[in-house]
């Protein structure tokens, strides 16, 4: 076993304290871990995968959630190749790495040439924040949603997930999983959109929370219906409602190139705080 003094080694609930010590030095970046940690108590077997911790005198100096995803927390370059390193030991059984530019890339530069080509990488991800209300004025229209809008919004769901992701979340049997995913969402008071005549026109859900943060995640309008203001109005509606009752800092990452969303989100206020990169299997 590696020594806590210098190394890395598994964690566990036991050092759940200063693994939030570590990623709250970078709340906002690091939500989707502390959210993690915080829901699973570093218990492999909630998390589905493990926390790894890098010691340096015997102080946590940076950590790796790898599960579904692997995301380096507080990972400096040094560290993201030490993780890269440890991860190299085994089989790869991550669908996606995602993070900080400065850490996902020596991480991928020593992995990928074992872990094969990835279906896509997108090396240029703004990672942007919002901590006050919109200076546009909110669609009143958009609500959280509720049980029984399901079936309606389920559709949309696939087709956002399609549409950003470039494969149906319902592939290879997966479709009551993702339907789960999207019923604990609205469960959570979590899933917001706007629907005229019985179809879904906006959209948009919290992917993870903690108290100092919230992630955006799935915004969509359907095409037909793009250009018209929806997704302007509907994002300062969600900042307003996840203001309000989730957390006071509202965040997303956007694609560099996906131009008409990051007018979007400059439009409601959003400004950009630092840059991810997303390699996806």
């Amino acid at each position: 076993m590696l020594s806590t003094r210098r190394g890395i080694r598994t964690l566990s609930s036991a050092d759940l304290g200063a693994f939030v010590e570590l990623a709250e030095r970078e709340p906002v970046v690091n939500v989707f871990a502390l959210h993690r940690a915080r829901t699973t108590n570093l218990e492999p077997r909630w998390l589905g995968g493990e926390m790894w911790g890098r010691y340096d005198g015997g102080e946590l100096v940076a950590a790796c959630h790898v599960a579904a995803n692997l995301v380096p927390v507080c990972a400096d370059p040094e560290s993201a190749v030490a993780f890269a390193e440890r991860a190299l030991t085994r089989r790869r059984t991550v669908s996606t790495i995602v993070g900080p530019q400065e850490a996902v890339r020596p991480l991928w530069e020593r992995v990928g040439p074992v872990w094969g080509n990835p279906r896509e990488v997108r090396w240029d991800q703004r990672h942007l924040e919002i901590a006050r209300a919109s200076e546009v004025a909110p669609d009143p229209e958009v609500r959280p949603t509720v049980r029984a809008d399901l079936n309606v919004l389920y559709p949309a769901c696939v087709a956002m997930y399609t549409e950003e992701v470039g494969v149906s979340p319902e592939a290879g049997g997966a479709g009551d999983l993702y339907r789960t995913r999207v019923a604990q969402l609205i469960g959570r008071g979590m899933s917001f959109a706007r629907f005229e005549r019985g179809e879904v026109v906006f959209k948009a859900e919290v992917a993870c929370a903690t108290a100092a943060a919230a992630q955006i995640q799935g915004v969509w309008v359907p095409p037909e219906r793009r250009g018209e203001g929806l997704a302007v109005a509907g994002m300062a509606a969600v900042i307003d409602h996840v203001r309000a009752q989730i957390a006071p800092v509202v965040s997303l990452y956007v694609n560099d190139w996906n131009l008409a969303a990051r007018a979007v989100y400059e439009r409601v206020g959003f400004a950009e705080t630092d840059r991810f990169a997303t390699v996806m299997f």
